[in-house]
């Protein structure tokens, strides 16, 4: 017993202030807390927002120091970036369960590092079908460029049939954009390391604090920091977790080419940050009380949403996931184009948009051929992607409610 209070005395200072709750290791007090070193230094709450494109160096030898390797811990010139980039850099490696951060420009810039970090001419590389669509068209168009051979999978089965000597990343998407496909991200990780491949997954959707991603295997965790984390529409931002070692190659993409994060928005995300938790469980609540709502209505065909028992990839969503977040695809009886648009435009609080994570509810139709494995035919059922938000759930059922009423006037 005396061992434990010595465990957990009162620290002197507030640098093992810190460190102590680390120790604690419970994601919503970590983010709280972490990310805060340099508030201390300030005697304020929040960390200072600094602005800086030059670094000043004490001595020369701190000077030569610096540059020798690359740090992901102290400033050496502005597009490396400021300690308002180190500490949500510190405190997202930590809250991941891993070593370090890279904070980028948005979430389409972290994906493309990754991707263009492993795309010399002659490799191979390996991609989940029905990913965000803008990693796929940048797959399709400038890494094929790099005369960097793409191939898609769909199954645990051609994925590792499609394995070559020369592939030299697996990317894949927990769940796939708008399909809402699950994947089971151990079986994938295995195939990875069975031939020493790095796996690579956009996390957004769950976020740390429903996905722990590192424990499942996956070396390389991208999130689309612009959504969740950051939670309020109004920064874009990219983070990608890892080890030190898996990260490397990626780090010297992002170092050569510039793809980092600037101080105001790392600021911003670190705001956001402290409120991920309890938005989180709301964004969770009202999804699946929306969600279960829309299941009983006669206008709508299915929702697909892994949260739902009768959803395909439900098995899959609660061996990997501790939570849900807001978005989901539902997909209405066959109506016309002008129906389908009178049924969107009748909608009151959800927007009109194709973002998603903040705080508000939004819809946006989920095209067809974006779904890649669905058929495009002009009868079939008319799909839309919503997300939401944090408004009374019961003001969203009646404000859908309406507009499936206006709905059914007009088929």
């Amino acid at each position: 017993m005396k061992g434990k209070e010595k465990e957990f005395a009162v620290p002197s200072n507030n640098e093992s202030k810190r460190q102590r709750i680390m120790l604690l290791n419970h994601i919503n007090t970590n983010l709280i807390h972490l990310g805060r070193a340099s508030a201390d230094k300030s005697l304020s709450v929040n960390p200072p927002l600094v602005r800086a494109s030059t670094t000043i160096f004490p001595t020369l030898s701190a000077f030569k120091a610096s540059y020798q390797g690359i740090t992901y811990e102290t400033p050496r010139y502005g597009r490396s970036g400021t300690s308002t980039e180190f500490e949500l850099q510190t405190a997202m490696a930590s809250i991941c369960n891993t070593e370090c951060c890279i904070a980028t420009s948005c979430g389409l810039s972290a994906c493309a590092a990754v991707l263009g970090a492993y795309s010399k001419p002659g490799a191979h590389i390996l991609i989940q079908n029905n990913v965000y669509g803008p990693t796929r068209a940048l797959a399709e168009s400038e890494i094929q460029e790099m005369h960097v051979e793409v191939e898609y999978f769909n199954t645990i089965e051609e994925l590792t049939l499609a394995v070559k000597t020369n592939t030299s990343l697996i990317f894949i998407e927990v769940p796939t954009s708008l399909s809402m496909k699950m994947l089971d991200v151990s079986a994938v990780s295995k195939v990875a390391k069975s031939h020493n491949i790095p796996l690579a997954c956009d996390s957004t959707w769950g976020t740390p604090v429903y996905f722990n991603a590192h424990e499942l295997g996956i070396n390389i965790s991208i999130h689309s920091a612009t959504k969740y984390i950051n939670g309020h529409s109004d920064t874009m931002l990219g983070l990608i977790t890892g080890s030190y070692n898996d990260l490397k190659v990626t780090r010297n993409w992002c170092e050569r080419f510039g793809s980092h994060a600037a101080a105001d928005s790392c600021w911003m995300t670190l705001r956001g940050l402290r409120t991920l938790g309890v938005r989180m469980a709301r964004h969770q609540e009202n999804a699946l009380h929306v969600a279960l709502w829309l299941k009983e209505k006669p206008q709508i065909v299915r929702v697909l949403f892994p949260v739902l028992t009768s959803d395909p990839g439900h098995q899959l969503w609660k061996k990997q996931f501790s939570g849900a977040a807001g978005p989901f695809t539902v997909e209405l009886k066959p109506c016309s184009e002008a129906c389908y648009e009178y049924f969107i435009n009748s909608l009151t609080l959800f927007g009109l948009g194709t973002s998603w994570g903040g705080f508000e509810s939004l819809i946006m139709p989920a095209i067809h051929h974006h779904l890649r494995s669905e058929s495009n035919h002009p009868n079939k059922g008319r799909m839309v992607r919503l997300h939401i938000g944090l408004e009374d759930k019961h003001d969203l059922c009646a404000d859908l409610q309406q507009a499936l009423l206006a709905l059914n006037e007009h088929m």
